[in-house]
């Protein structure tokens, strides 16, 4: 469908006057991040040059997409924010609380049934602030936003980490928490550091058993989960010109994975006929009258390590398919040396479950290379050795995978499809496991692997691949099985191979749907009454939280010192958690349950100074909150990576939690922590990270000063009365300290509007 065109038509109008003024500014060739970026700076934005990785920049971007798990949070607090309605194009999306269980008829139902406050909140607060809502059923909301909403050239930020999604269409997409969203929704420029650039040259071209998923999970393995962090990955060359649309997106979503800002594509044929067959004709027309201003300038391409930050080829011709994990998604395995490793590391070899779609991989290309596969299963006459669980990424391209087949092609094969949701990628898994202490694998073509992720089953061990690997696996029910070079035998006892999978990347007969799932808002909300009641368990109107009292933190009690991986699923969890996302009190009885004490290598086992004893972390942070005495919280490297969710910063301001230092951040999570009044701190010297021990009281010394690039002191007084003095870094700039002492942001913004 065609949305929002005056604003892209707006975008396109601009763009080459304020393209061309950077250039001049910067004195160089553009990436095209560059101009994107440069285009998209807020009227309020007074600086013309500034310096990757250093700078804090006012960004003004074009709209807002938030999905139904953080839209009750951000939404909540933009009610706070003193607007009648949202100033840039927003959205809301149905798909994070669906349940996969049985399958999409029955599931869809049930999730209606047991949300339906949450529903009626989220269509309701849409409808006062002139918010698109996208009812329960209607897809995955990278998926919808890719196929509705994302254009070449602009920008958007989202309250899910992998908005950047978009960036297979163009699109700077850029994943945040939902203070950040009240910022643009409101109004507000919106703040990013100058991100820095990391160029991927795709040369050669995709063939056979490799997609675009194996490269990703190859950049992966390079990077790591962290080596993305601060930087937009642009992919360029022959080998990205030759990908199609969705497979950009797949590349783009998974960057999520690096820690990347984001990850984008340059404007070309393929993009332009995916606007097309999306019923976007008249984008791509405009967006074919501006490609040049769409893509890097070419003097980049030609000598692409002058213009980028680190520079990364990968000859497309060349790779293997690639299969990750378990445990964490840059664990990288080529498919030829992946059964040596599942022998080695003891992984269990039999397969229980194959999973295809999610946002990641479930486009029309997605699906009909699989089902080919499928096909090839009934064909040859073999028997599915796993499960096989198929989830389609929006109603469009359900609806239209069902007309052609395709679908039928799995279910023929015992495959079950599940509602367009997220369900079994975030943990919305209702997996039927006759033993869920025994240790067993699952692949998925989804996106994240953390432990218990898909399932909350700290024993299954969980892979990434592409769907075509992933089918393949699934008919071999084996970890151990190559496609490419092994035979598998069938129920007749003959020995067959599989050949290579084959899909289209448009339906012959064009995309279609009955009901696309879109409810508009009124054009004057201000009459719409949005009611929470008193003793919702789900929902909760916010109170704002106090300021800064102008004075040194003093006493600070050791909450918990983190060990190891924390990302925001050990923060905040999702799964069954998801159900209270809207009410702060209820979900911070989750707060930091997953993450390993350091002191005796347990989750949710903290030593509570209150009661001298043991205790869980939510119930000692009460403990310390009622007794008027804040809490630290000491975290390892890249604390905070994976999801968006602010929730991971909200409840440990909820609980009295007052500062969190750690070796190093997520991007994401550092600025949740500060928007929400949270002082985000790093040790100067990260072995000070050891001299933190369990019974420790904590001083934090220099806020009364609290400037840009001046580090606070931590004064750590240890049980034995011996102290350590410690040197904490921030990159807190001016505005950012503002907040701090404002309480939150959006204290901060409140006040603005008064």
């Amino acid at each position: 469908m065609l949305f929002d065109f005056e604003l892209i038509k707006s975008v396109y109008e601009k763009m080459p006057e304020r393209v061309n003024k950077a250039r001049n500014v910067l004195g160089k060739p553009l990436t095209l991040s560059e101009k994107i970026l440069y285009s998209h700076l807020s009227v309020e934005e007074k600086g013309e040059k500034f310096e990757r990785g250093v700078d804090y920049v006012n960004f003004a971007p074009d709209r807002v997409a938030m999905q139904d798990a953080t839209a009750q949070m951000a939404l909540l607090q933009f009610m706070n924010a003193g607007k009648p309605k949202v100033a840039v194009p927003s959205t809301v999306h149905c798909d994070h609380l669906i349940q996969a269980s049985i399958g999409a008829e029955k599931d869809l139902a049930d999730a209606k049934d047991q949300n339906n406050e949450v529903y009626n909140f989220l269509e309701s607060v849409s409808n006062k602030y002139g918010i698109g809502f996208w009812k329960p059923g209607a897809g995955i909301i990278h998926q919808v936003v890719l196929e509705n909403y994302a254009f070449p050239g602009g920008m958007m930020i989202g309250t899910d980490s992998h908005t950047v999604n978009a960036g297979g269409l163009g699109m700077v997409a850029i994943g945040v928490g939902g203070a950040d969203a009240v910022d643009v929704m409101a109004g507000m420029p919106w703040e990013l550091k100058m991100p820095k650039l990391i160029g991927v040259k795709l040369t050669g071209k995709l063939s056979g058993w490799v997609s675009p998923k194996d490269v990703i999970l190859k950049v992966a393995g390079i990077l790591t989960v962290k080596g993305g962090t601060g930087a937009i990955v642009e992919y360029f060359g022959e080998g990205a010109d030759a990908m199609s649309c969705t497979g950009k997106g797949t590349i783009c979503n998974m960057g999520a994975e690096i820690g990347a800002t984001t990850s984008i594509f340059g404007y070309d044929q393929n993009m332009s006929n995916y606007l097309r067959h999306t019923g976007r004709e008249q984008v791509a027309d405009l967006a074919d009258v501006v490609m040049e201003h769409l893509r890097s300038d070419e003097e980049v391409y030609q000598n692409p390590e002058k213009y980028y930050d680190q520079l990364i080829e990968i000859n497309l011709s060349e790779i293997e398919p690639y299969i990750n994990g378990p445990f964490t998604p840059d664990l990288a395995h080529d498919l030829s040396s992946f059964a040596k490793a599942v022998k080695e590391n003891d992984y269990p070899q039999t397969l229980e479950v194959g999973l295809i779609g999610s946002c990641t991989n479930s486009s029309y290309e997605d699906l009909s290379r699989a089902a080919s596969l499928a096909k090839q299963a009934k064909d040859k006459n073999l028997k599915v050795k796993a499960e096989f669980v198929v989830t389609p990424g929006s109603e469009l391209v359900r609806y239209t995978t069902e007309r052609d087949g395709i679908l039928k092609e799995f279910e023929d094969i015992g495959g079950v499809i599940m509602a367009n949701a997220c369900g079994p990628c975030i943990g919305q898994w209702k997996r039927h496991t006759d033993d869920p202490t025994r240790k067993n694998s699952i692949i998925t073509s989804f996106n994240r692997n953390f432990a218990k992720r898909n399932d909350g089953n700290p024993n299954t061990h969980g892979f990434v691949a592409s769907p075509e690997l992933v089918t393949a696996m699934a008919i071999a029910g084996d970890l151990c099985f190559n496609p490419m070079t092994d035979t598998l035998v069938n129920e007749d006892g003959v020995e067959v191979k599989l050949d290579e999978p084959t899909g289209l990347e448009f339906p012959p007969n064009g995309f279609d749907m009955k009901d696309s799932g879109y409810l508009a808002p009124q054009a004057n909300g201000s009459e719409v009454v949005v009611d929470v009641k008193e003793d919702s368990e789900r929902l909760q109107l916010l109170a704002p939280f106090g300021e800064w009292d102008g004075s040194d933190y003093k006493g600070l009690s050791l909450l918990i010192k983190a060990k190891g991986k924390c990302t925001t699923d050990h923060i905040s969890m999702a799964g069954p958690w998801l159900r209270f996302r809207g009410h702060l009190d209820n979900i911070s009885n989750n707060m930091l349950i997953g993450a390993v004490n350091y002191f005796n290598e347990e989750t949710n086992s903290i030593f509570n100074p209150v009661s001298g004893s043991y205790d869980e972390v939510p119930a000692t942070a009460r403990a310390l909150k009622a007794q008027g005495v804040g809490s630290i919280v000491v975290g390892d490297e890249n604390y905070g990576e994976g999801s968006s969710r602010e929730h991971a910063a909200m409840e440990p301001r909820h609980l009295g939690v007052k500062a969190v230092i750690v070796r190093s951040f997520a991007r994401i999570h550092e600025t949740n922590l500060k928007k929400q009044g949270v002082l985000a701190l790093t040790f100067a010297d990260k072995a000070d990270y050891d001299k933190i021990q369990e019974k420790d009281q904590i001083d934090i010394i220099g806020l009364t000063d609290f400037t840009p690039g001046t580090p606070l002191t931590l004064v750590v007084t240890h049980e034995d009365g011996t102290s350590d003095s410690i040197v904490a870094n921030h990159s807190y700039n001016n505005v950012q300290i503002e907040w701090f002492k404002a309480g939150s942001a959006l204290n901060l913004i409140r006040k603005q509007n008064k």
